[in-house]
């Protein structure tokens, strides 16, 4: 028993060590692509800040779908996002021991990312317009606006997220509904709210610009949002079928006579493991034997 639980904390500490490298890399893209596009002195300087704000959008959305696909991203689920690990969690998906080590993890690479940029292009992240890439409100949106917008927006995010999980069809097309989800927020919020939707995406940026103004908006609203988002999914599911029904063959419909869980499992919807086409349905930080998501691993019993 002592071996299986050490295995499973290396595990975790592993999973969580792949979400530090992946929000790194995502911070320090961010800086790069905001330095390039909004340093007057850039040779890819664009002036008006929709235009910006919608380049960065589609190339923020391509570069976090790649780390979600990324082998990092689908052994660890490609969370990048504390907002996102809480939203699963909730949603029965991610075990909870492991959101304390990923949401440390992916605020500690937020924070790596930016310094990485610093350190890379020189005191052109620090200019005002750079300003390490910190995400700021237009100065007509009050607090309360950003609040309902930065929530709102991931909520609607999770909901989306949720119903595409709970279709095996769907299930692989989840990192590209979160890439476009993402570049469409920041496109049109970006200019508004700020479009952050992610605590990781301000925190480090923030902390290395000296920017407090409001911070807590940009930490707490995505994650109030995904709290009402899997609160929105499992409502939803409720109104949906819980079973995925397979056919059986013929010559397998009849257990042998005196089985009484067979002949209860004939009388029963038969449920399937949970799709495993999307790295977030990735038990990732769990022992090999709880890859996949079922019933009975999750110690609810099948209806």
């Amino acid at each position: 028993m002592s071996t299986f639980s050490s295995l499973s904390r290396r595990l975790r500490l592993a999973r969580a060590a792949d979400e530090f490298a992946l929000t790194t890399v995502l911070l320090f893209l961010a800086v790069t692509v905001v330095r390039w596009l909004r340093d007057p002195d850039s040779a890819l300087y664009l002036g008006d800040l929709y235009a910006a704000l919608a380049v960065i959008g589609g190339f923020s959305g391509a570069i976090l779908t790649g780390l979600i696909l990324s082998p990092p991203g689908r052994r660890s689920g490609g969370h990048l996002n504390p907002a996102v690990t809480v939203s699963l969690w909730l949603m029965g998906v991610f075990p909870g021991r492991s959101v304390v080590p990923y949401v440390l993890a992916q605020l500690a690479g937020s924070a790596a990312g930016t310094g990485l940029g610093r350190l890379v292009w020189g005191p052109a992240v620090a200019l005002p317009s750079v300003d390490h890439a910190a995400i700021v409100p237009a100065p007509t949106w009050q607090p309360t606006s950003v609040f309902v917008a930065e929530a709102g927006s991931m909520t609607l995010i999770i909901v989306a997220v949720g119903f595409t999980m709970a279709h095996a069809r769907y299930a692989r097309l989840v990192p590209y509904v979160i890439g476009l989800s993402v570049a469409l927020v920041i496109a049109t919020l970006g200019p508004r709210s700020g479009g952050s939707i992610n605590p990781a995406r301000q925190f480090g940026p923030a902390a290395l610009a000296g920017q407090g103004t409001d911070l807590w908006i940009y930490l707490v609203a995505p994650v109030l949002g995904a709290v009402l988002g899997a609160w929105l999914h499992h409502l939803l599911s409720r109104r949906r079928p819980l079973t995925h029904k397979v056919r059986v063959p013929a010559s397998k419909q009849s257990p042998p006579e005196g089985n009484a869980a067979a002949d209860v499992s004939r009388r029963s919807s038969i449920r399937t493991p949970a799709p495993t086409g999307s790295p977030l349905l990735s038990d990732g930080p769990g022992p090999p034997s709880s890859r996949g998501i079922t019933t009975t691993e999750r110690g609810r019993t099948p209806a």
